[in-house]
């Protein structure tokens, strides 16, 4: 049987861990088994805030919301039963935009749903 050498892999995977690293402090960029440990914790970090991205979105879009119905004179909880009850299907980002760029718009679209 002939022999097997695994010095290319190995060193093929070092580096594209070494390169993953990059830019990290002290020994998390130039030594391997801490370059490792540091590109697998931020994966992690990654993974997990990529998910609490929507969540911290979805706040502001409430709170931005909120305080441009209070403006007007409208309540959050009251505006979105509201738009529910009157099957308006304006989610909250698009009308948080529409708060902030275009507030003769926004202020014409509360009062269409207030007296339909």
């Amino acid at each position: 049987m002939t022999r097997v050498k695994r010095g290319v892999m190995t060193k093929k995977r070092h580096k594209n861990v070494l390169k993953a690293a990059k830019g990290y402090r002290w020994g998390r960029s130039k030594l391997f088994t801490k370059a490792k440990e540091a590109v697998m914790k931020a994966g992690t970090y990654a993974y997990r805030d990529r998910h609490n991205k929507k969540r911290t979105f979805r706040r502001l879009w409430i709170t931005r919301l909120n305080n441009a119905l209070r403006l007007y004179g409208v309540k959050y909880r009251e505006f979105i039963a509201l738009e529910k009850a009157k099957n308006i299907e304006l989610d909250r980002k698009v009308l948080s935009e529409l708060a902030m760029k275009q507030p003769e718009s926004f202020k014409a679209f509360i009062e269409k749903v207030k007296t339909m």
